[in-house]
């Protein structure tokens, strides 16, 4: 992991496909739940969406630095390309 890590910015970029999914399940199990009983409809519910995003976004963040790193330990250098070349 030498030059190479992950930014917030990227991180955000990678979530926002599981944050909007998120949103909707927590509005839908909130919105479902009977009038008085709102908690006690809405927690499990809720509980199990937060629970999918954190995995998915700490995997996320692992395929991200891991995407990074092979990236850098294959791209070729200038001189490399270049020796290769004059061969």
């Amino acid at each position: 992991m030498d030059g190479k890590k992950i930014t917030p910015q990227e991180l955000k970029a990678v979530w926002a496909k599981d944050l909007d999914q998120l949103a909707e399940k927590v509005a839908d199990a909130i919105n479902n739940a009977k009038l008085g009983n709102i908690i006690n409809d809405s927690e499990e519910p809720v509980r199990d969406a937060n629970a999918e995003f954190r995995q998915r976004t700490y995997q996320a963040g692992i395929d991200l630095l891991q995407t990074k790193q092979v990236q850098e330990a294959f791209s070729p250098s200038k001189d490399s390309a270049n020796s290769e070349v004059e061969e």
